[in-house]
């Protein structure tokens, strides 16, 4: 009798490999990011500065340029957008309120629509103060956010187009994404921040722990970014404003948070420590 031969196909299931993020500096003090999908090979520039700058990343990584992801139209944050897309075909992604002013663009988007970058996805949110359209971009499953000029390390964008309360508003969005989430922004700030900010929260001890990190950062000349939306809300004044212990020493006890808000803003505005 013939044997029978069973053939048994044994189905294993692929995870997707992580994402790479890649940080450097360009113009004087900003940053450019480069998110990295290993699955497809897909890469998207988060803002583009300064198209040389962008390209050397490129160079250095051996990654395939295919999406900018502009956050908002301020031109230290899009003026690489047209070299770029002539040189590797790129799409731009932008925020549906500012397109109009950003050059190159293809695709707009708005609050709560998704972008994917091959087969990462990111959630659109809407972060309006420091320009009218300004957008941010969290990558929920890789707990990624790139928040371009909204928030800073132990800071937050100047406030240009919108209010202090259009600001605040923002800003509690991004604090209320996961205290492990780490977050990319725009520029290289954190020190002078940090100077700012002992004086408005001087006996805060998880600002002088981060203060005393950045400052080790800096003598090695090593870059202060990404940092945590946890480290952030323990630190970082300008999230804080809704602590009644903040307001007291402010004078604004029982205030308004984008009240509280405003006053910490507009003595960063003025300070020139």
């Amino acid at each position: 009798m013939a044997g029978i031969v069973l053939l048994v196909r044994i189905q294993r299931s692929v995870r997707p490999m992580p994402a790479k993020i890649h940080q450097f500096m360009c113009l004087q003090d900003n940053f450019g990011v480069l998110l990295h999908d290993e699955t497809s090979g897909a890469t998207a520039a988060i803002d583009a500065p300064e198209a040389a700058a962008v390209a050397r990343a490129l160079a250095e990584t051996g990654w395939r340029l295919t999406d900018i992801l502009v956050t908002h139209h301020h031109s230290d944050h899009t003026a690489g957008i047209p070299e770029l897309k002539q040189r590797y075909g790129c799409r731009v992604v932008a925020p549906r309120g500012e397109a109009a002013r950003i050059d190159g663009a293809d695709d707009t988007v708005g609050e709560g629509e998704s972008v994917t970058v091959g087969t990462l996805s990111a959630r659109v949110i809407e972060t309006p103060g420091h320009t009218a359209g300004h957008i941010s971009y969290w990558f929920e499953a890789e707990k990624l956010a790139f928040v371009g000029d909204t928030l800073f390390s132990i800071g937050c964008g100047r406030v240009i187009e919108g209010t202090p309360e259009m600001m605040w508003n923002s800003l509690a969005k991004l604090r209320a994404l996961p205290d492990d989430a780490r977050f990319y922004c725009g520029h290289e700030y954190t020190a002078s921040n940090i100077a700012f900010a002992l004086t408005v929260d001087p006996d805060n001890a998880a600002l002088k722990e981060r203060a005393a990190e950045v400052a080790a950062l800096r003598a090695e000349g090593k870059p202060t970014l990404p940092s945590t939306i946890g480290v952030e809300k323990a630190a970082n004044p300008f999230l804080r404003a809704d602590d009644p212990a903040l307001a007291a020493r402010l004078g604004l006890a029982g205030r308004p948070a984008a009240e509280v808000f405003a006053r910490i803003r507009g003595a960063k505005d003025t300070f020139r420590g």
